[in-house]
């Protein structure tokens, strides 16, 4: 069965950063897929673009009736760290999709805070209820939360502040990877609740005080 579908992840310096096998999947393209800032870092060639649409499952079946061309996504970073490419493997057979990621936010944190990637819990709240926190809000967890937009860090720490985590260190990457790289950092209850750059990162080491609102995950009373 042809691979006709590729999906690549691309960082915050675009194309320039691919790995040569990307690089090659991009050029020879017929088709390219991906939001509106994905295709506008990728120069106009010979090939169709198709942007995102609303709700997502209607670019789906565009993608799905292409399966004669070589179709070639965007994705932000690793597309399978509740990315892109997770969905697009749900709905097509495993062998017809190519996938070579690019380092993701995970990684990108983990390496600026020099944490252990294997003792860190990935969270997104793109598209999902800050509620979601709720599960993984225990002492000394450390968590790395793909934001929503801009507003995200600041619904973040007044989350970690309302349920006693309030001394929690707090980190906000914007642009990770690229020439627009910033980290603030404070601690929750004293982070500004002003807008970040929407594509940011946030990291939190959760310490919890007496008193503190945690749901254990251990079974009983």
């Amino acid at each position: 069965m042809t691979r006709w579908l590729s999906v690549l992840g691309i960082g915050e310096e675009g194309p320039e950063s691919l790995a040569p096998a990307a690089r090659a999947l991009l050029e020879s393209a017929e088709v390219l897929v991906g939001g509106e800032r994905h295709l506008a870092m990728v120069e106009n060639g010979g090939a169709e673009r198709i942007a995102w649409a609303s709700p997502l499952s209607r670019t789906l079946e565009d993608i799905a009736a292409l399966r004669s061309k070589r179709v070639t996504v965007l994705a932000t970073g690793d597309p399978m760290f509740y990315g892109i490419g997770v969905t697009l493997a749900r709905r097509f057979p495993r062998e017809e999709i190519s996938v070579i990621p690019a380092v993701g936010a995970l990684a990108h944190v983990c390496a600026r805070l020099g944490w252990a990637e294997d003792r860190v819990e990935g969270v997104t709240l793109h598209g999902r209820p800050l509620e979601l926190l709720n599960y993984h809000l225990l002492p000394n967890a450390r968590l790395v939360i793909l934001s929503e937009d801009g507003t995200t860090p600041g619904k973040v720490a007044a989350k970690l502040a309302a349920s006693g985590f309030g001394a929690s260190p707090l980190t906000v990457f914007e642009h990770l990877g690229g020439s627009r790289e910033r980290r603030i950092d404070a601690a929750a209850r004293d982070f500004p609740a002003a807008p970040f750059a929407d594509l940011n990162t946030v990291a939190v080491e959760c310490r919890a005080a007496p008193g503190a609102v945690f749901n254990p995950r251990v079974p009983g009373l």
